[in-house]
Formats: C-alpha cells, structure tokens, sequence
C-alpha cells in the first residue's frame, strides 16, 4: 500500500526518484521498499542475479505506480563505467534523481595489514570507491536540477574505532567518513545547491552480510534502520549513528571518545585493545 503522506523532508515526495546501491538485500533492500511505498520512483542497483530482481519486483508490488516507477540495474559500483551507466538509465527513466543512497558494499575480511593485497583492493574498491564512484558520477546532475536532494553514505562504527582484526574494512569506512565530511562541506558552500550528504553509522545490523540464519536478539532489523535514517535526516542530522538492541547510543559515544582521547592523551594506537590500558578503559565505560 502507497504511502502519500507528506514528508518532512523535501527530496522525499511522491513522483520523486531515488537511487539505491546494493539494493538486493539489507538496508539498501529496506530503503528502496520504504521509499517506493512512499511514492517515489526507485532505482535499484546492484549485482546481477536473481536478489537484485526479487528486490525490484518486491518494490513494484509497493510503487504507487506499480513496475512502471521500478528499474533494476545491475551495477559494479567498484567500476565509474557502471556507475556512469546507472545515472543515465536512472535520468532516461524518470528525468531526475532526489535521491542517492551509495550503500553497497561487503562485510569485513580478517587480515594482515602487510598480507592479502587482493582483498584490500577488493574491499576499497567496493567499500571506498563505491561511493566516491557514485558522487563522482551523480552529484553533477543533481545540482544542475536545482532541486531538493539528499546523498547518504552508509560508514560504518569500525570506521570511528578502528578495532583491531579488520583493517581493510576499517580503512574503507573512515575513508567513507571523511569523504562524506568534505561532500557535506562543499555542498553546503556551493551557491544554489539544495542537496545535503549525511553519513548513515550503522550499529550491529541483520543484514545480507551477516551470516547467521535467524536475527540475532542484539541486532537491528533494516527496516528498523531505515526508519531512524529518515527520522534523523528529518531533523538535519550530519552523523546518523544508530544504535542496536544492545548498545546504546551512549555506550557509542564514550566508545568513541576513547578513541579521539588516544590522539590527544598521545596513548599507544588502539589503547582501547592495550593490555595496559585494560582497567583504565573499563573505568572510563562505567563513569
């Protein structure tokens, strides 16, 4: 059933258009259903097969204007060629884009920081250019549309504290950090631009990447993570940081000023993780 109510953030009203990466499954999934339900035309995009078509077909069935107002696209993010090619389906089909959410990407790949070369390019590649690829190949046409947009990049809370065990991840998402930082900067001082870059901190998620069969007690359904996306966008938020049904927000925050506090304290790297500071921060998290 079509959602019409009107809403609180302008990019978001019916006959508008979004733009979803990795969209066959997990919030990219949850978003495109969310936002076709809502009466915006939504494209799709992700790896070819048979999730990327289900996804589509799924957000047809929610569309006010059924397939018509769908269009899967199946994208190599890691690749500007795909990303350029999705923008100009995405503007032939529906004349305009509102909406671009560059979510795609894979989970972590426990490793070395001097070993599996391979992985690090693939995970940078998905992770990192990704988005960059999706800025780089977007942002242009929708600021010459003049109109109200949104870019969401989905980071990631490992890309603030950088815990040990998953370095590639980790270096991708606090690229996505501060990628997204500098898309906001300049955006807000282009004369005549209406779009505003919000970076989207998932907390423990179950989603396509996670590997168990059933929903984890702790973690948050996409949907769920969607609706906090919109309501925070709707108030403006930058840093959209999401809790789960196990760690609170304030947990993230003291988390967090631990690991800025090992710049300024001039701490050994990752003192969160040091044996010798093992009391000191269990002190800190119960303060």
């Amino acid at each position: 059933m079509t959602d019409t109510t009107p809403h609180p953030i302008p990019a978001i009203a019916t006959g508008h258009t979004a733009v979803i990466t990795g969209a066959a499954s997990g919030i990219g999934r949850a978003a495109a259903l969310r936002l076709a339900g809502m009466g915006l035309k939504v494209v799709l995009a992700d790896l070819p097969g048979e999730a990327l078509e289900a996804a589509a077909a799924e957000a047809g069935r929610a569309a006010q204007g059924g397939a018509a107002d769908i269009r899967a696209v199946p994208t190599d993010v890691s690749r500007f060629d795909n990303m350029d090619r999705l923008r100009q389906v995405a503007y032939e089909a529906f004349g305009a884009v509102h909406i671009l959410m560059n979510n795609a990407g894979i989970g972590p790949n426990p490793g070395s920081t001097w070993r599996n070369l391979d992985g690090w390019h693939t995970i940078l590649d998905v992770n990192l250019w990704g988005v960059i690829n999706g800025v780089q190949a977007f942002v242009t046409a929708m600021l010459a549309q003049g109109t109200p947009g949104l870019v969401v990049n989905t980071g990631s809370k490992q890309g603030i504290t950088t815990p040990p065990g998953n370095a590639a991840y980790n270096v991708s998402k606090a690229g996505v950090k501060a990628f997204t930082e500098a898309l906001a900067h300049e955006l807000r001082n282009t004369p005549g631009s209406r779009i505003s870059a919000h970076l989207l901190i998932p907390g423990f998620t179950f989603t396509g990447l996670t590997k168990a069969s059933e929903r984890p007690p702790a973690a948050w359904t996409a949907d769920q993570v969607v609706d906090f996306m919109l309501a925070r966008v709707a108030e403006g938020d930058f840093y959209i940081l999401c809790p789960d049904n196990d760690v609170a927000r304030e947990t993230d925050e003291k988390r967090m000023q631990w690991a800025i506090d090992d710049v300024i304290r001039n701490r050994p790297a990752l003192s969160r993780w040091h044996p010798d500071f093992k009391d000191a921060f269990e002190r800190f998290m119960r303060e």
